[in-house]
């Protein structure tokens, strides 16, 4: 056996025990000690949508964090100016406030030694009113840059001590863009406490009741007026009632509510209140905070205990203030205010607010890890139960196992011995895909199987060329041997472009997409690169291995459409016409999405999908008129036969995402009591998260086209290029068509499922092209376009006869098998592999024709390119 053989043998054998040792942590738990310590700990990722848990997108309120830095100034300029015994009077505004001063000389006193003291603010004007010296201060250009750069950064490490409290094991916590994070939490077992931990802002003050401007002003005449004449709109946001009070009350006083607890009746009552603007102390001078139980009620409160600094300055405000009355403020909420009785030392304070354990435990948990830089807006929110997710993978699975099944079948007894040997590849191209997986540390995800079974189907497209290609050889009356390596030596150059084209729309998957999206381009591309070697390399050392041997290779495969000889061209004018038509429908289809009139998905709308699993098979017509009773006329249903599912899918409304889907809830629970639901999965998107998705989901499109006419023009002409780019085009738009006259919906999954489409089209599309070029440079004598484009067609027929099968295969067993989320996925692939093998024999070509102006063009060879 020769050398280079032997080496090839190592390598393979080298590479398969290297990847058993990579995935042996996943699926043998129990290891050795010393095998996860010294060689390999690392494990198969699985995604939210698998394993269940949360993925949430957040965005900071950059103007609160730029108010909250501005005001922590103000108050050490404020108690200075006290030190100094200075009469002032302060106005605050939005990053700027107003300071009046007495005398001349305090303005200079300001001038000169205090503001000097505190770079962060400037002294942004200064005038005179009558006796009055006016000192408008600002904050500074560079401390407002400064914020607007790190409270992100700010954000995700008090994100993260939070989580490390709460005990999630690998979370993933990241910064998107620049002013967003993305958060993902596997196997939470209690979704909707992690978001009260995570989003909970944690903003504790401490300020002074105003009992003098309570007592001048009856705050209750006031709102009771305000709502009965309907100004207000909602009655729970505290600043909208801000905005109407503020005309009567003093410029040093803000509104609020105070959460209090009735006794008798138990229920949390909110009792209006007027405080200081001024903030005493905050939660930034904590030092720990524990749960501990109120032995006169037997209630649980939150025992809070300040560092050095902290301890201090409380003492010093309950020495100043015996006698009133200092309101404990959590996040905009007044959780008591108790009277000040005596000074208090040792910096010891309790935050009381009728609190259940489980409340109180979470709150000393955030004040701990410390507040948020600023309010937190969730602008996507998607919860997967870990049932949803078991059942994703058991019917992923079986998908799975059922298109391999068929594949492989297929395979032996279409290919007989060669079949074999690509089987074999092909099972070595799902083994390293996974390791690679593994030692990537990347996220398998519901679409990411997805991407392995029809890589399954595509992968063996590999293969199929190298066999067509040997049976050419044969044919013409080459040995056994000489064909295999003749055949695998003409079909390289086609796999590669073929390879490309896809890794290319791949690449642009990952660039554009998000979650679970980037998990099905991860898959792909890393599939695509293992085919590469399995199918050329690995599959081509068995034919070696058989020839070292003395071997009698007999090779044989079924003999199927062996010579057809149709003339494809002469129909070009039907196909045109019948695809122009299917053209207009997927634009128009395109511009109704494009002005909201399709059926969209919340990825580009915003909104809420529930969903619900029932104890028995739901009536539809009875929630849906139970719904529109109660508010929700708007609500989409449906239901999933034979599985006891249902689906709601509401649009975005006045409320936020979570109240809608709380009062629904609580809506089916109360008015269909016969019937118990389970929420097994939430997606929540907001609509700043809808736009960007569409953003994003059309340059993706745009991206794939582009990328396939410069790569395109680059190995052909510039010709081959635009007619690829309009065949791929095509086959998205005629999707997109179907899609749109069917009613079905239009989602992120869905442009996944498109793009993944144009990749196979061009693949399909660049065999025939690679065909073209052959026919032309083997010079035959045909002068007639239409002659010669037809020969290539004929000679690749039944390539991709067998290649739309083996790839149907896979979708079809998605489609069938793999679930209901995602069966509208499988269902666009299933119509797009149809309509890509329609399109690279009926309209590419004649494309290229209309271009050539039915001239055959000069082209150079392949390896002339390089």
């Amino acid at each position: 056996m020769r050398l280079a053989l032997k080496l090839k043998i190592f390598l393979v054998i080298l590479l398969t025990l290297l990847a058993g040792i990579l995935l042996l942590p996943t699926f043998v738990p129990d290891l050795p000690g010393w095998f996860t310590k010294y060689i390999y700990r690392g494990q198969l990722k699985l995604g939210l949508d698998l394993k269940g848990g949360v993925h949430l997108v957040l965005k900071p309120d950059l103007e609160k964090a730029l108010q909250n830095q501005f005001e922590n100034y103000l108050h050490d300029i404020k108690q200075t100016i006290e030190r100094k015994g200075i009469t002032y009077e302060l106005q605050y505004g939005r990053l700027m406030a107003t300071l009046k001063l007495q005398k001349a000389e305090d303005l200079e006193l300001l001038k000169r030694e205090i503001l000097p003291g505190i770079k962060e603010i400037y002294l942004e004007s200064e005038k005179r009113e009558g006796s009055v010296y006016v000192a408008n201060i600002a904050l500074s250009a560079e401390r407002e840059k400064f914020v607007k750069e790190n409270l992100v950064n700010q954000l995700l490490e008090v994100l993260r001590n939070r989580i490390d409290q709460f005990g999630v094991a690998e979370p993933i916590i990241t910064k998107q863009g620049t002013d967003k994070v993305v958060i993902q939490l596997p196997g939470v077992k209690d979704p909707e406490r992690a978001m009260r931990i995570i989003g909970q802002t944690a903003q504790l003050e401490f300020k002074l009741v105003d009992d003098e401007a309570m007592k001048r002003i009856d705050l209750n005449t006031l709102i009771s007026t305000f709502t009965q004449e309907g100004r207000i709109k909602d009655i729970n946001n505290l600043e909208e009632w801000r905005t109407l009070l503020r005309p009567y009350l003093p410029p040093d006083t803000e509104f609020y509510f105070e959460v209090q607890k009735d006794r008798e009746s138990g229920n949390l009552l909110r009792i209006p209140i007027l405080l200081k603007r001024e903030t005493l102390l905050t939660g930034d001078y904590l030092k720990d905070a524990q749960v501990r139980i109120d032995p006169n009620f037997n209630e649980p409160y939150v025992w809070i205990q300040f560092n050095d600094r902290g301890a201090k300055i409380f003492e010093a405000i309950t020495s100043t203030h015996v006698g009133k009355r200092l309101a404990i403020v959590l996040d905009d909420v007044v959780r008591s205010a108790p009277v000040i009785k005596e000074k208090i030392a040792g910096g010891e304070a309790q935050i009381t607010g009728s609190f259940t354990m489980e409340e109180a435990k979470d709150l000393s948990v955030v004040l701990r890890a410390g507040a948020l830089p600023a309010p937190v807006k969730i602008l996507q929110n998607i919860t997967i139960g870990p049932s949803l997710g078991k059942d994703s993978i058991e019917k992923g699975i079986k998908a799975g196992l059922i298109g391999a099944g068929l594949v492989i079948l297929f395979a032996i007894i279409y290919y007989k011995l060669s079949g074999f040997i690509a089987v074999i590849a092909l099972l070595l191209n799902i083994y390293y895909l996974l390791a690679l997986l593994s030692a990537f540390q990347a996220t398998l995800t519901l679409p990411g199987i997805a991407g392995i079974i029809l890589s399954i189907g595509m992968g063996i497209d590999s293969n199929v060329l190298i066999f067509e290609r040997i049976r050419e050889e044969l044919r013409l009356g080459r040995t056994s041997y000489s064909a295999v390596f003749q055949g695998y030596s003409k079909a390289f150059w086609t796999i590669f472009d073929a390879h490309i084209t896809v890794l290319l729309t791949s690449l642009i998957l990952f660039f554009f997409g998000t979650g679970p999206i980037r998990g099905f381009a991860v898959t792909l591309s890393i599939s695509i690169l293992v085919n590469l070697f399995t199918a050329i390399f690995v599959t081509k050392i068995f034919y070696e291995i058989l020839y070292e041997k003395g071997r009698d290779l007999k090779i044989s495969f079924l003999r199927l459409l062996e010579k057809p000889n149709f003339n494809f061209m002469c129909y070009k004018k039907l196909f045109a016409i019948f695809s122009i038509i299917l053209t207009l429908l997927g634009l128009t289809g395109f511009v109704m999405s494009l002005m909201g009139k399709a059926n969209l998905g919340i990825d580009f709308t915003g909104g809420t999908i529930l969903y619900l699993k029932t104890n028995k098979t739901p009536d539809l017509d009875k929630v849906r008129s139970i719904l529109k009773d109660s508010g929700f006329p708007d609500v989409t249903l449906q239901d999933v036969k034979g599985e006891n599912l249902l689906l709601l899918k509401m649009k975005s409304g006045k409320e936020s995402l979570t109240e809608e889907v709380n009062r629904l809830l609580q809506t089916l629970s109360l008015k269909i009591s016969d019937y118990k639901f389970q929420v097994l999965a939430k997606e929540e998107i907001g609509g700043v998260i809808s736009q960007e998705l569409q953003k994003k989901a059309l340059l993706a499109i745009l991206g794939a086209v582009g990328g396939i006419i410069l790569y395109l023009s680059f190995r052909f002409n510039f010709y081959f290029g635009v007619a690829a780019g309009l065949a791929t085009f095509h086959d998205v738009i005629a999707v997109f068509a179907i899609f749109y006259l069917l009613g079905l919906e239009i989602n992120l999954l869905f442009i996944t499922a498109l793009l993944t489409i144009a990749g196979y089209s061009l693949t399909d599309t660049v065999v025939i092209f690679d065909r073209i070029r052959e026919v032309i440079l083997r010079g035959e004598g045909e002068s007639d376009f239409d002659t010669l484009i037809n020969k290539s067609l004929n000679e690749v027929f039944s390539r991709t006869i067998i290649t739309t099968l083996t790839t149907l295969f896979g979708s079809l067993a998605l489609l069938l098998f793999g679930g209901i989320v995602i069966r509208d996925f499988a269902l666009a692939l299933t119509l797009g592999f149809i309509v890509g093998t329609y399109s690279s024999i009926f309209i590419a070509s004649p494309l290229l024709k209309l271009f050539h102006k039915g001239k055959i063009p000069e082209l150079k060879s392949k390896e002339e390119l390089l």
